[in-house]
């Protein structure tokens, strides 16, 4: 008797917690809660233009049912796409579980105004919650449309620029801007606020004409604001040309003997020749102390630090100039050619070097081919160095006054002799020194354009 309750007890219970079971199986599959995921790349704080944005949704369980992309601007709302997902196979298994798909938003063929934008992205799911709706995934992005280029033009008139040498622009970008400069074909040359005036958008700018730059070069100012719109404008600058001499260098085996072991801390193939490792040096080790030069731009003031003409080494006479083009002959053969990217000047053995300007240290040490070398930023992309040094006397970071003494000539690097390999820089590229040694030119071409900084009229 009671096995026959238990039995009709069990036979009663399990049905119920089977009912039970599916029931809730039901509940939590069918009236899921889980909202759908929605990606969305890129996410830009403004719209400048056109753009393409990727979008990815998915939902795992009941499967996708409807998308909708909108933009609203104050009352006005814009679908940009909209799209409805079919229900397929039992409990929408056939159905669509993840979309990938690119849209694009236009401002202008839109009609959007300038200002603020939203974008909007609904996505529906196929569970039975919210009087079978189902579970809503909304993602809402700000946006600032901004279609309008920042306004850049120049204040300073006449421009006549050296092959290889300095120029200086001044200029006036609107307050919208973030960036602002000048090219020469694909070189940037950053401008940099004026004083006081800055308030006004004023900049003044100096940049290179680099020696090897061909005729017909494309020189503009160019502004770009905080959205990404950006702007150029000419100026009238002119290029004069200029003949660089050429010099005929040759390599002895005791000229060899005498420079290689210096660059014992160099990772020289010990098993090739000396002329060899020479011409490794000179092409290989010349190239990786350029681009230390011109990195050295990064760490330059915003600030003009020099003032006046600038000093040279005393008592000394020219050995090289900016721009000698040099063959080197070795046992009669041509083996290389280089250019002579600054001025060689000669005095007494073991001379004082003085700073050229006011300016800071930003590079004291052992560099490649110039040997211990001195740099110093004079402000807004300029820079000085000072190469092929016995030794330096100032530290990184040290503040240097024009005149102070901050090494002594020597002949460490690939020097044959002592001597002083002068450097000027701007913006890391290298220019002809011999400018920035006349107060006419200086007058003419910088002092003359800052009065235009400080009178702005």
């Amino acid at each position: 008797m009671k096995k026959k309750k238990k039995t009709a007890l069990f036979l009663t219970v399990v049905p119920l917690v089977i009912i039970l079971a599916l029931l809730g199986w039901f509940l939590t599959n069918i009236f899921e809660g889980e909202r759908p995921q929605i990606t969305i790349q890129p996410l830009p704080d403004f719209l400048s233009g056109g753009r393409e944005f990727t979008l990815d949704i998915s939902d795992m369980k009941r499967g996708l049912k409807i998308l909708r992309v909108s933009v609203a601007q104050g009352s006005r709302k814009t679908i940009i796409l909209e799209k409805n997902f079919s229900f397929t196979g039992l409990l929408n298994r056939k159905g669509i579980h993840r979309f990938n798909t690119p849209f694009f938003i236009d401002p202008s063929k839109l009609g959007l105004a300038q200002g603020r934008v939203d974008l909007v992205v609904r996505v529906w799911d196929y569970s039975r919650r919210r009087g079978g709706d189902g579970n809503l995934a909304l993602v809402e992005h700000k946006m600032i449309v901004d279609t309008i280029p920042p306004s850049i033009r120049a204040i300073s008139r006449m421009h006549y620029v050296n092959l290889g040498g300095t120029g200086m622009v001044v200029y006036q970008a609107s307050s919208d801007s973030t960036d602002s400069g000048l090219f020469v074909n694909d070189l940037f040359f950053p401008g940099f606020p004026a004083g006081e005036t800055s308030k006004k958008g004023f900049h003044v700018c100096y940049f290179a004409i680099p020696y090897n730059t061909m005729p017909l070069a494309e020189i503009y100012l160019w502004a770009k604001d905080k959205a990404g719109n950006s702007s150029k404008t000419n100026f009238y600058c002119r290029i004069r040309r200029k003949h660089f001499r050429t010099a005929k260098i040759k390599i002895t085996d005791g000229f060899l003997r005498s420079i290689l072991p210096y660059f014992s801390f160099y990772p020289l193939d010990k098993k090739a020749s000396e002329i060899e490792q020479f011409l490794h040096i000179n092409r290989e080790l010349r190239q990786k102390n350029a681009q230390t030069f011109y990195d050295l731009r990064k760490k330059t003031s915003p600030e003009k630090l020099w003032e006046g003409t600038w000093l040279r080494l005393k008592n000394a006479a020219k050995m090289a100039g900016f721009g000698d083009h040099r063959s080197y002959f070795y046992k009669g053969k041509k083996i290389d050619e280089q250019t002579h990217m600054g001025v060689d000047l000669a005095s007494l053995a073991n001379s004082e070097v003085q700073s050229a300007n006011h300016g800071r240290v930003i590079y004291a040490g052992r560099l490649g081919i110039y040997g211990l070398t001195v740099v110093l930023d004079h402000g807004q992309g300029l820079a000085s160095s000072y190469s092929h040094l016995s030794t330096i006397s100032v530290k990184m970071d040290e503040e240097i006054v024009k005149g102070q003494v901050i090494g002594i000539t020597g002949q460490t690097g690939l020097a044959g002799g002592d001597h002083l390999h002068f450097g000027v820089m701007v913006n890391g590229v290298c220019v002809n020194p011999i400018e920035w040694w006349d107060p006419h030119w200086i007058q003419d071409n910088i002092t003359a354009k800052l009065e235009l900084v400080r009178n702005p009229g």
